[in-house]
C-alpha cells in the first residue's frame, strides 16, 4: 500500500473502488488492465477496511462509556 492511499479518506477510496468495480464489471480492458485494477481494488478494499474497523473501535469505545456512566449512576 502506498503512502497516498493511506492519505485517501473513506469515501475517496470508496468512490474509487466502485469505478475499480464498474470498469472490471465492463469488461473490454486486456488481462493486464484487468490484474492491475483487480490488484487496486484490493488496496482500496484495505483502505475502506481500515476506515472502518477505525469507525467500529470508536463506537465500541463510546458505547462502553455510556455503559460505564450508566453503571455509576446506579
Amino acid at each position: 500500500m502506498s503512502t497516498t492511499d493511506e492519505a485517501l479518506g473513506y469515501e475517496q477510496a470508496r468512490d474509487e473502488l466502485v469505478d475499480v468495480v464498474r470498469r472490471l464489471e465492463t469488461g473490454g480492458t486486456t488481462l493486464e488492465e484487468s490484474l492491475a485494477l483487480w490488484e487496486r481494488g484490493e488496496e482500496l478494499a484495505k483502505v475502506c477496511r481500515r476506515w472502518l474497523d477505525g469507525a467500529r473501535a470508536r463506537l465500541d469505545a463510546a458505547l462502553a462509556s455510556e455503559d460505564e456512566e450508566g453503571a455509576d449512576e446506579e
